[in-house]
């Protein structure tokens, strides 16, 4: 794309139309350079370089000195659920309560509001913040409708007596493949879900009732516009939503509709919805909303205790190993299926077998032309970065989890710990490595993200597997370029020059000076999207 003209993915010529020049703190383009200011025409930045120069080559044009200590490319998170965080605004909201008495009651009132043949739906219980929760205690918000409270991590759930014979099941036998039924010591079921005995009601597939209701439309789309400010005022200007299904499609498509979808959005749709209709969200704006692949998952969770590993460890399970959520077969007949159509494939990984796993599936395609991904990617050795690197798969590993957990994930697993989230490891081996956050599921602030990637430390001082410290330049560069290498979009966003997007974050701070102290502290001032500001502080 030429600097000085201009044209979109659509083909329009943007020539004649005005010029706004952004000037102000010191700008990191992410590419090496610091120019002192940029020039930006209908979204997309035509040429950098000093003040004078641009004032120069574009006379006349509108000069907008932007507030702060540090301009640089627009942070862009490869992998969170701002859908989910807004659709459980609009259920039994549990975030906004604290103790069981009040999770109940908000359920209740949830109940009320709620059609009678619908199940009720609370999200997100957090054992540390509501207590721990069991078929019985759902039973005293109703005996006679089902109740699902849905857990923080997406990766279980609590149903009352009602719920569980609506699914089917009645003893820990009843339990799917990939899935499990929690249980008392005389074996009579707890109302705890695990994995697939969940998430299967949860996102049975095209044509196919899920047990969780949909609410009002203008409710969901004030929702999720609320949580897109919120990320806005986080620096993020583009996210890849990891989990969706044509409800999550239509919300999107609908807020870019009208006009109030400010960021920029790639999309994973759940692979039970891949034989679906085609999504309506890539058109008529893909520089806004796209899908960028298929979405599926193996193993458990990394901060839970139930991802697959190769050697044993004390697994919340129950048992000394996580969870394996599809066969060996139905995952590599799926991959091969959605690679013969040209679909990329986002597989969720956590532990080193699943990692493995995917692998095996990813070199056994007849080429490597798509760049698959593997979301997490927590726990890797040489061996595995290596076949990482030859199959030209795209790493997401989370940001942030070694500061928000690094002594459980410790207790978990032990010295396998010095190579979860390799971030270094990964990127000295030429893997493209995404920032993510796993928001809701953790704060979605990537300057956490950052202190995490570049100390390594948690909030109690412990500091966990040293040697994957990357420097501050490296932590901005997988939470800006990687994540747009993720989606294929490194062409078009991801550093400040000419013919990228005019997406960008100024942050109060200069992180590449300042102490970890005061990095860990810093703000966002102002984020700015296609040119044009959607956030200021």
């Amino acid at each position: 794309m030429s600097a000085l003209r201009q044209r979109d993915t659509a083909g329009r010529d943007h020539a004649g139309e005005p010029v706004r020049l952004l000037t102000g703190p010191r700008i990191l383009d992410g590419a090496g350079g610091e120019p002192e200011a940029l020039a930006v025409r209908s979204g997309w930045i035509v040429t950098t370089g000093t003040r004078q120069e641009l004032r120069d080559a574009h006379p006349g044009a509108e000069e907008v000195a932007l507030d702060g200590a540090l301009m640089v490319p627009g942070f862009n998170d490869a992998h969170c659920h701002p859908s989910q965080a807004a659709l459980a605004r609009v259920r039994a909201d549990l975030d906004t309560v604290v103790g069981p008495e009040a999770l109940a009651a908000a359920l209740r009132e949830q109940a009320e509001r709620t059609p009678p043949d619908a199940w009720v739906v609370g999200q997100p219980w957090d054992e540390r913040r509501h207590g721990h929760i069991d078929r019985e205690f759902l039973d005293l918000v109703s005996r006679d409708r089902p109740v699902l409270a849905v857990h923080y991590s997406l990766h279980r759930a609590v149903v009352n007596s009602a719920g569980l014979a609506g699914l089917g099941y009645y003893s820990p036998r009843d339990a799917p493949h990939g899935g499990q039924l929690g249980a008392t010591a005389d074996g009579r079921l707890d109302g705890h879900l695990v994995e697939r005995a969940w998430l299967d009601p949860w996102l049975p597939g095209t044509g196919q009732p899920s047990i969780v209701p949909s609410a009002a439309p203008e409710d969901q789309l004030a929702a999720l516009a609320e949580v897109i400010a919120e990320l806005h005022a986080c620096g993020i200007t583009s996210f890849c939503d990891a989990l969706v299904t044509p409800v999550e499609q239509q919300m999107y498509a609908a807020l870019e509709a009208e006009g109030r979808l400010t960021a920029r959005v790639g999309m994973l749709r759940w692979h039970t919805y891949a034989n679906s209709a085609p999504p309506p969200g890539d058109a008529p704006d893909p520089l806004r909303l796209r899908t960028v692949g298929v979405k599926m998952m193996l193993d458990g969770a990394l901060s839970g205790g139930t991802c697959r590993c190769r050697s044993p460890y004390p697994s919340a399970t129950g048992t000394d190993n996580g969870l394996n959520i599809l066969s060996p077969e139905e995952f590599a007949r799926t991959v091969q299926a959605l690679h013969a159509e040209g679909i990329r494939v986002a597989v969720h990984a956590n532990g080193d077998d699943a990692i493995a796993t995917v692998l095996d599936v990813f070199e056994s395609l007849p080429d490597n032309s798509i760049r698959n991904r593997i979301e997490h990617c927590s726990i890797v050795d040489d061996d595995l970065v290596a076949r990482l690197a030859s199959s030209r798969t795209i790493a997401v590993p989370f940001g942030s989890f070694v500061t928000l957990h690094g002594e459980k994930l410790t207790e978990y697993y032990g010295e396998r710990t010095a190579m979860m989230c390799a971030h270094r490891s990964l990127r000295e081996a030429g893997i493209v490595v995404a920032g993510s956050s796993d928001y809701p599921l953790a704060p979605a602030d990537p300057v956490l993200a950052l202190h995490s990637l570049t100390t390594r430390t948690t909030a109690r001082g412990t500091i966990v597997g040293a040697e994957q410290r990357v420097s501050v330049r490296e932590a901005l560069d997988i939470y800006t370029r990687g994540s747009a290498a993720a989606a294929d979009e490194e062409g078009i966003k991801g550093t400040l020059t000419p013919g990228r997007l005019a997406d960008l974050t100024v942050l109060d701070t200069d992180l590449t000076t300042a102490d970890p102290e005061t990095r860990a502290a810093a703000r966002v001032r102002s984020t700015w999207v296609g040119g044009e500001c959607v956030h200021h502080s």
